[in-house]
């Protein structure tokens, strides 16, 4: 198999930390290794740059984004326009930001890390806001290691 058959075969999500003028995403396979980070702009080039870039590690399966309201709000638009499923996650409670320090790269790959992470279920079932996202809850640390999310029951 070719590296262009494996990167089109292989399953991906993406997490995406935002922020006013840039978005720092990430991309995890289904193994849960973090496979790159990087910058892009907070433009609808930026968002179309972003995209291409995680589909060309593979099938995007899911992005959770870090904050979808203001500065997360166009992007949000912009891949839900682009029938990528989308999950809003919550920031990493204070007591782990203070611990680790604040890094775009670990906020993006933990967006990314929680969706891969979790069990895999139908987030048609899940609650939902009035953005049409499902929601993410922290679940400590101690839950299978690392950060991890969960859908929430109530949104």
């Amino acid at each position: 198999m070719t590296i262009a058959e494996e990167s089109a075969a292989r399953r991906v999500v993406g997490g995406v930390d935002t922020h006013k003028d840039l978005h720092v995403a990430a991309v995890v396979d289904d193994q849960d290794r973090v496979l790159a980070t990087h910058c892009f702009a907070t433009t609808r080039q930026g968002y179309r740059q972003m995209l291409a870039w995680m589909r060309s590690f593979g099938a995007v399966q899911r992005v959770g984004i870090e904050s979808t309201g203001s500065y997360g709000a166009g992007l949000l638009r912009f891949l839900q326009q682009a029938s990528v499923e989308v999950l809003e996650v919550t920031t990493p409670d204070k007591h782990d930001r203070r611990r680790r320090g604040k890094n775009d790269d670990l906020d993006a790959q933990d967006a990314a890390r929680g969706l891969s992470r979790q069990a895999h279920r139908d987030a048609q079932k899940q609650g939902r806001d009035d953005r049409g996202l499902a929601r993410l809850e922290r679940v400590p640390e101690d839950c299978g290691g690392g950060a991890a999310h969960r859908l929430a029951d109530d949104p």
